[in-house]
């Protein structure tokens, strides 16, 4: 019987990297006509920000692999190893999309669109996180159905930082993970976390050393990696060492080296678990735990893309722009003065955006 084709277009990836691997049996033998799809972010030099190529053939990589009866499972990563991914790219926003929320509105769309391919996927999908995974990134992130990390890796979001609200995802998946009241402070202050953290949260599956010192493995030098409390009981895992311990840790890391192979042998395992399940079990479990996330996504998507549209004529405007354009170490607006002129009165015009943007000089 000759198979039909199920796809949307016959795509040639440019922006992302798509390729099926051989299953690897618990052993680590491959297997025979059976794949694990990977889908690779590919924009290491801005740490895996997408663009709005990226994203459509993001959206287009998933519906393959959904639709390709010899993948078992799918894994969504990073190149390199500073990032999965950091969200949209910066550049991209500022330079296009800043002021224009005609376009803005459209480019969303397809963001929505991008977060429901993962959600609506008909095989597993497992996110390598091999490195930071922030803003945008950890939305994505969330959405995929299981998560394995490097120990080094970063987690968090951006938005009231630079100008925008995390309602791409994060406002409707984070508080499922790890409660309302952590969600809060995650969200609107914008805190990084360790991957640690993460473990400790449940946000992550599991988390892998990454990290070679003659030659053997060592954990994150940077945090505390001890399940152990303060003097006022709260607990410290994952938190980022102080005083000669951080020292210590960073000259430590420098002489380290970076080998995922680990990370490659944990989600190759979870891939290798999986395949040693009846498909269409998994597929419907997986599609009802997924209800939790759509049950949110689903009901708020639409009206947090009209919003984010109208936000990029203020205050994505303003904050896109003071990242895209400041220095490396002054790239949020002055956010005293912002709400000490909007406390005035004042409007957002291109007045107000140059006094409260770093990448302008002030006048005494």
């Amino acid at each position: 019987m000759e198979l039909k084709n199920h796809n949307l277009t016959n795509t040639k990836y440019t922006e992302i990297i798509f390729e099926k691997r051989p299953c690897l049996d618990h052993d680590g033998s491959k297997i025979e006509g059976l794949f694990n799809a990977w889908i690779w972010l590919n924009n290491p030099p801005q740490f895996n920000s997408y663009t709005t190529a990226a994203v459509k053939e993001i959206i287009l990589a998933f519906g393959e692999a959904s639709n390709d009866r010899s993948v078992v499972a799918v894994i969504f990563t990073g190149v390199g190893d500073k990032a999965f991914c950091t969200g949209g790219n910066t550049k991209e926003y500022a330079e296009y999309y800043a002021g224009n929320p005609q376009e803005y509105s459209q480019y969303m769309r397809l963001f929505n669109d991008m977060v429901s391919a993962i959600l609506k996927c008909e095989k597993p999908v497992i996110c390598r996180v091999n490195g930071m995974r922030i803003g945008g990134g950890q939305e994505i992130g969330m959405a995929c159905d299981f998560s394995i990390s490097s120990d080094m890796a970063r987690f968090g979001q951006a938005g009231p930082k630079h100008g925008s609200a995390p309602i791409g995802g994060a406002t409707d998946f984070l508080p499922l993970f790890i409660g309302i009241e952590r969600a809060m402070s995650s969200l609107t202050l914008c805190e990084p976390f360790s991957a640690h953290q993460a473990y400790y949260y449940g946000i992550i599956n599991e988390i892998v050393p990454v990290l070679k010192v003659n030659g053997k493995y060592i954990p994150n030098p940077l945090v505390v990696t001890d399940k152990v409390t303060d003097s006022f009981g709260k607990v410290v895992f994952g938190s980022s060492k102080t005083g000669d311990d951080l020292k210590s840790g960073k000259e430590l890391l420098a002489s380290a080296e970076v080998d995922l192979s680990l990370l490659d042998r944990s989600v190759n395992m979870l891939a290798a678990k999986l395949l040693h399940t009846f498909p269409n079990c998994t597929t419907k479990t997986i599609s009802e735990v997924r209800k939790f996330k759509l049950e949110h996504w689903d009901k708020n998507k639409e009206s947090s893309r009209e919003w984010l549209a109208l936000n990029m004529m203020t205050e994505a405007k303003a904050g896109f722009r003071a990242f895209n354009f400041g220095t490396k170490d002054n790239r949020e607006v002055d956010f005293i003065k912002l709400r000490q002129l909007l406390a005035e009165g004042a409007e957002w015009n291109d007045q107000l955006h140059e006094i409260i943007s770093p990448q302008f000089k002030k006048e005494n």
